[in-house]
């Protein structure tokens, strides 16, 4: 003969009880019948082996034994409210880390932005965010300093990183306000010759790639000057001292405080938003959550760069 185990709910039938004093109640409280009740409790009694109840005409009072029994009941049900919690708490991030590393501008305005959303929905993940200059961001992401990374790609992809790529898109031309090329609606490369030309530092992504392509045009730049960040090098522009050749993240956010005049530019130059890790990392829930809203981000603000999307 096959003995009755103790189940889960005989103990929820006994609990209600107890804590209702009404098999009726506990019956309501557990979308049950109340024979149905009463016969749980009887199987937890002929499991247990005493009577966890004093029945006294109608009235069901915890007997003493029922008593002990149900302080037991307590701490267990204590235990699974805190596997409970603990399982609400990895669930949310909880307590979890985040850094990610990003060009300064990206960091100020998609990352942010994603934090932002993120933090709504896992308010208890610590996001911290790096910023600095493309090589910089290879260099968190190599090292593990930072789980993830985001930067303009102008080339193959850095090496030693897993990239993902989340956007690619056609570099501009900006030029200052009046300036004799703002009448045509496409710059060629061509048009630039004999223009001061604001440019990249040697070495960088951004001038090698952008130096190919002038030169297999039979354009020779010249450079009036350099800067590594895209923000001075509209602000250089805006100033009257040349033309430049950018990604239309940078030129258009700067479009809006400076007087710059933002054109097509061809050949294309297309670049690449890239999310970046070091190769072999785990792919984690966190990451993946992260990304989702730096993806939802993107959705919904970068629509002004649609027509230099590819």
């Amino acid at each position: 003969m096959t003995t009755r185990r103790m189940s889960l709910k005989h103990i929820e039938a006994f609990r209600a009880v107890m804590q209702t004093g009404s098999m009726t109640e506990t019956a309501r409280r557990l979308h049950t019948s109340q024979p149905q009740v009463s016969r749980l409790v009887a199987q937890l009694e002929a499991i247990v082996g005493f009577a966890l109840f004093d029945r006294i005409g109608t009235r069901l009072l915890p007997s003493i034994d029922g008593k002990r029994f149900f302080q037991d009941v307590e701490k267990a049900f204590a235990g699974i409210q805190g596997l409970e919690a603990a399982a609400s708490n990895i669930r949310t991030f909880g307590g979890d880390r985040l850094a990610v590393a990003a060009m300064p501008r990206i960091a100020g305005g998609i990352v942010s932005k994603a934090v932002a959303r993120f933090k709504r929905d896992f308010p208890e993940t610590l996001v911290t965010i790096h910023s600095g200059a493309a090589s910089t961001v290879n260099t968190w992401i190599g090292s593990g300093l930072c789980e993830l990374g985001l930067a303009i790609l102008y080339d193959g992809d850095p090496p030693g990183i897993d990239v993902s790529v989340l956007l690619s898109m056609d570099c501009v031309c900006i030029l200052p306000k009046q300036h004799r090329l703002a009448q045509k609606a496409q710059i060629h490369a061509t048009d630039l010759d004999g223009e001061a030309f604001v440019s990249f530092p040697l070495g960088s992504g951004p001038r090698e790639r952008i130096d190919r392509i002038l030169v297999a045009e039979g354009i020779r730049p010249r450079t009036a000057l350099e800067s590594d960040l895209g923000a001075s090098v509209c602000s250089l522009v805006a100033a009257g001292m040349g033309v430049s050749v950018i990604n239309p993240l940078a030129a258009l956010e700067e479009q809006r405080y400076l007087d710059i005049e933002v054109r097509p530019f061809k050949p294309a130059v297309t670049v690449r938003l890239g999310l970046m890790q070091a190769p072999g990392a785990p792919h984690s829930r966190l990451k993946a959550a992260f990304t989702e809203h730096v993806r939802e981000v993107m959705d919904t603000e970068l629509a002004h760069i649609a027509p230099y999307r590819r």
